[in-house]
């Protein structure tokens, strides 16, 4: 099973660090494949006054460090074409948002590296849109059919967070988890799933339905989850109303595997 868990943004180094840490049972579980997760600039933050992050030239040299002192993979999301060269030096996933998955010149500089690419469906699409990112990226890649053992073979995967009906909160469409594996393997986004955009000048969400709908996925049967998680999400600088705390996150992972077993996923 793949896991992609970590603080939604860098923060200072000691707090990466610490996150970074608490997530080393995750890595030497041999049921998981394991990448350390979070993202150098948040550019699609609500507010401008909001944190982004360190930047793409200091996030990159933490991310080393990351790797250097505990040997994970990592992902990370990239918001221009420019930054995914750079990006693909140190990292092994490159993330593209739900708002830009419909970006070709962004789809093309990411598949033009050796990366894994996860694809993020967007809030404002059908699970069938979602075809085409993954198009653009398999003929980048010398593909012209889209499959999912195409994307497999060629480490393309779709990541679901839900769909905004405008009433002001994300709502999961079990049915597109499945309809979207026609195209490549599913990531379930169990954090980004229950937030609440835009309440003010931040976006809010509820961290206490992250574990049931972590669960409900895992009952249809994903590839893998991906999980914000901190130390303490009450002082995060991104983000925090939707994250795990890393205790929480271990339990959840523990129930996702006693359903996956009782389902034969495993």
């Amino acid at each position: 099973m793949k896991v992609l868990a970590g603080p939604c943004v860098l923060e200072d180094r000691d707090t990466v660090f610490r996150i970074a840490e608490k997530l080393k049972p995750l890595s030497e579980d041999k049921r998981i494949d394991f990448y350390f997760k979070a993202s150098f600039d948040k550019a699609n933050r609500t507010s401008l006054d909001s944190y982004r992050g360190p930047g793409l030239d200091n996030g990159l040299k933490l991310f080393e460090e990351i790797k250097k002192e505990f040997g994970y993979k990592l992902i990370t999301d990239i918001h221009e074409s420019h930054q995914a060269a750079p990006a693909a030096e140190v990292m092994d996933i490159l993330q593209i948002p739900a708002f830009l998955c419909r970006q070709t010149d962004l789809l093309v500089a990411a598949a033009k590296t050796s990366c894994i690419i996860n694809v993020k469906k967007g809030q404002f699409l059908a699970a069938d849109a979602m075809k085409h990112p993954i198009d653009k990226i398999l003929k980048t890649r010398g593909v012209d059919e889209v499959s999912y053992q195409n994307s497999l073979d060629n480490n393309v995967w779709l990541c679901e967070r839900g769909n905004t009906f405008g009433y002001g909160a994300l709502v999961v469409d079990m049915r597109n988890l499945l309809l979207m594996k026609e195209y490549a393997p599913v990531i379930f986004d169990a954090t980004h799933s229950v937030q609440i955009p835009s309440t003010g000048g931040t976006t809010g969400g509820n961290s206490a339905f992250v574990p049931s709908m972590a669960k409900a996925a895992a009952a249809v049967g994903v590839d893998g989850f991906f999980f914000e998680t901190h130390i303490d999400p009450s002082v995060a600088k991104s983000d925090g109303p939707n994250m795990l705390k890393i205790e929480d996150l271990y339990k959840t992972i523990n129930e996702i595997f006693a359903i996956q077993g009782a389902l034969g996923y495993n």
